[in-house]
């Protein structure tokens, strides 16, 4: 769904941009919460899990209870993640996908993490 304000812009610090060491995400970065992260990530093509409740990566930026998803998150599981059940709800008008990413994003969820974590 196309909104009629400006295009949501990647954050600064989001962990899908290649530029960024997710040890300088702020507010206290977790490696234990972002591995958690993975749970996030459809594989991509599978139908596995549809109908269920999706879970989202949200923004780091977002206010507990009023979480964002993810820009950078956002265009990787509608592009290289090639997950269907959001792509659906894209194309059923369920989902504001007017986004902009900043720069070389990671191709995979993997390489968002810290490289000695990875």
């Amino acid at each position: 769904m196309r909104s009629t304000r400006r295009p949501r812009r990647q954050c600064a610090k989001c962990p899908w941009r290649v530029s960024t060491d997710p040890r300088e995400i702020p507010d206290g970065y977790s490696p234990d919460l972002h591995r958690g992260l993975s749970k996030t990530i459809a594989e991509p093509g599978s139908f596995a899990g549809f109908g269920q409740p999706m879970q989202v990566m949200a923004c780091h930026h977002s206010a507990p209870g009023r979480e964002e998803t993810c820009v950078g998150w956002l265009a990787h599981q509608l592009g290289p993640g090639n997950n269907i059940a959001l792509r659906l709800m894209e194309i059923m008008g369920h989902l504001d996908t007017d986004i902009e990413t900043i720069g070389p994003q990671h191709e995979t969820f993997e390489d968002t993490l810290p490289r000695d974590e990875a």
